[in-house]
């Protein structure tokens, strides 16, 4: 007798030798049919608990978007253009500023620990870390980035460019932020001033002693405006 023929007259009488190929199939049957079951269940779970909202975009155009019942609607003001978003309870202020509105200066090196402040942005005129920041808590907020802080020809720019403060230029939008930042505070900077306050943004680049000078020349011209 052929040893296939051997093999499947021992799995007829019963003796417990079930064949590797059998018993795949049968696995696989019974791990994917309540598998299946699951991923029906929780798509009608999702489709009852999804809503459509829509986003106003910077342009004043509309963007129709599926959001969970826990969104809520928040209304703030970047770089003094207001916006109007609707908004998941996990997003972050980052999140919401790079991927909702496009701007790209808020960048993410720490992968969101708020450990390296190349996320920094200004809320309400204090630097604050984006990706600790939920969106949700932004209602009413008034953000600058290093965009708008650009645009409005701030001196801090010039100075971080006639100081070299920068090479590969990835940190240097947190820089400006917490920069500018206590340039609105404190026209009159020391050294050691620019030095405590830059402390929490890291340079992967060590540009670190280019940073205060620019500070101080920055200050120097706002003084002369």
């Amino acid at each position: 007798m052929s040893e296939e023929k051997k093999s499947e007259n021992i799995n007829k009488k019963g003796t417990g030798n079930v064949s590797r190929r059998t018993f795949l199939k049968d696995a696989g049957f019974v791990v994917g049919a309540p598998a299946i079951g699951t991923i029906a269940a929780s798509s009608g779970q999702a489709s009852a608990q999804d809503r459509a909202a829509e986003t106003q975009s910077e342009d004043g155009s509309t963007v129709s978007r599926i959001h969970t019942e826990a969104a809520t609607t928040i209304e703030l003001t970047v770089n003094g253009d207001k916006y109007r978003f609707t908004v998941e309870p996990n997003w972050s202020l980052r999140q919401l500023i790079r991927d909702e509105i496009g701007l790209t200066s808020p960048k993410d090196w720490c992968g969101g620990l708020g450990a390296c402040g190349s996320c920094t942005v200004i809320m309400n005129g204090r630097p604050v870390l984006s990706c600790l920041t939920l969106a949700c808590e932004c209602d009413g907020a008034n953000i600058e980035t290093a965009e708008g802080i650009a645009k409005a020809g701030h001196p801090i720019i010039q100075a971080y460019i006639d100081n070299n403060a920068f090479q590969c230029g990835y940190c240097t939008p947190g820089f400006v932020c917490t920069s500018k930042a206590l340039l609105d505070r404190n026209n009159n900077p020391t050294e050691a001033d620019a030095r405590d306050a830059l402390g929490g943004n890291l340079c992967r680049c060590a540009t670190y002693q280019q940073h205060p000078p620019a500070v101080l020349q920055a200050a120097r011209e706002l003084k002369k405006t």
